[in-house]
Formats: structure tokens, sequence, C-alpha cells
């Protein structure tokens, strides 16, 4: 045992560049297939609104560390080898691409009903008709909570350390078995993710109140 000292403290900061990195895979990631997922939920055909009811309503109804779980160990049964960084990106991914497809159908079937029953008065195919008239209003709407969804996604790459993953939560545990000051270790895990989210809260929460404004003087 050893006494907490500045290499550890910087140990700890540098390993936020890679909660940083996995968050912004995940919410691409999570953002390709949450679109999809939106997309199927909102559609015409009933298969692919099935199947993608039945994702949202799995990778939601279950626990992300039970997810990560089975990604990580599941992985080898089928004779795959997955590295914790490969399995903490997928199950990420598919977890925040089930909310994101929710939060975003939401935001695609709050369009007025006017605005998708004038553009198939135009005669508009379905696709440009989401395309051209849908999907830049549901986008306008979707911006502020998408964003404040982020904060979850850096919150929940913490879990990514129960697979073996060195992101910041890890990086704490290793310091702290080594010093044993987990005031000290934990305070200083805490207050990086407090700076990492605390500014997307923020401006969440400023984006929802410029949409609420300009919808008030829009109605």
């Amino acid at each position: 045992m050893r006494t907490f000292g500045t290499s550890d403290f910087w140990y700890i900061v540098q390993a936020t560049q890679w909660t940083v990195l996995l968050s912004l895979v995940a919410f691409i990631g999570g953002g390709l297939v949450g679109l999809a997922a939106a997309l199927a939920r909102t559609g015409t055909n009933r298969i692919a609104r099935a199947i993608s009811v039945g994702f949202i309503q799995l990778f939601r109804g279950t626990p992300l560390l039970l997810q990560l779980f089975l990604v990580f160990f599941g992985a080898p049964v089928i004779g795959l080898e997955v590295d914790p960084w490969v399995a903490a990106a997928v199950a990420l991914a598919l977890n925040a691409g089930a909310f994101l497809g929710e939060i975003w159908r939401g935001c695609i079937e709050a369009v007025p009903r006017g605005q998708w029953e004038a553009a198939a008065a135009l005669g508009l195919k379905y696709r440009y008709l989401l395309r051209d008239v849908i999907l830049p209003q549901a986008l306008k709407i979707a911006v502020p909570p998408t964003v404040g969804y982020l904060v979850q996604v850096i919150k929940g790459t913490s879990l990514a350390a129960i697979i073996g993953f060195t992101e910041l939560t890890r990086a704490g545990q290793i310091v702290n078995n080594a010093t044993f000051e987990p005031m000290m270790v934990f305070s200083i895990v805490a207050a990086l993710y407090f700076l990492l989210c605390w500014p997307l809260s923020l401006l969440a929460g400023r984006m929802e109140r410029r949409l609420a404004t300009s919808q008030a003087r829009g109605s």
C-alpha cells in the first residue's frame, strides 16, 4: 500500500479519455440503431414495427449491467472472442439505441398530424414525406432530449469497469486498491464525471427552454 500521489491523480484524469471515447462510440452507434428503430416503429411495415418494439422493450426492460455480461461472457459461447472494449461498446450502443429509438419515435409522432396529412395530400411517397417534411421538424424537437440522454450514456460507461475495461471508474478502483484512500480517489472520479455531465445538462436545459419559447411563439 502506498500514499496517493500526483501520478495517481493524473492516471485517473487520463482515464477520462477512455470514458469520453466509449461514450462517443456508444452514442454514435446507438444513434444509428435508434434511428432505424424509430423509423421502423413509426413506419407502415408491421413486421419491422414488431421487431422494433421487441428490441426496444428488451433493452429498456433489462439492466445495462446484465446486457454487458451477456455480450462479454456470451460471445465466447458462440465462438467469438471479444475484449472488454468491444463488449462495452456493443452493449452500450444497443442499450442507447433502444432508448434513443423510443425518444425519437416520440419526437416523430409529436409532429402535428396536419403536417402528415398535408404532405400526403400533395402525393408525397412515405420516404419523401419523412425526409422532406417530418424528420426536419422532428429533429428540432429531438435535440434537447438527445443531448440530455448523452449524459446518461456517459454515466452508463462506468459499468464497463465491471468487465475490466479501464475507463474512469475502473482507474479509480485500481488506484484505490493500491492506496486505499477511497474518499480521495472516488471524490476525484465523481468530480470528473460531474465536469463531463454538468455542461451537457445545462445545454439540454437551455435547448428545452428555447424550444418551449419557440413553440409558444408559434402557437
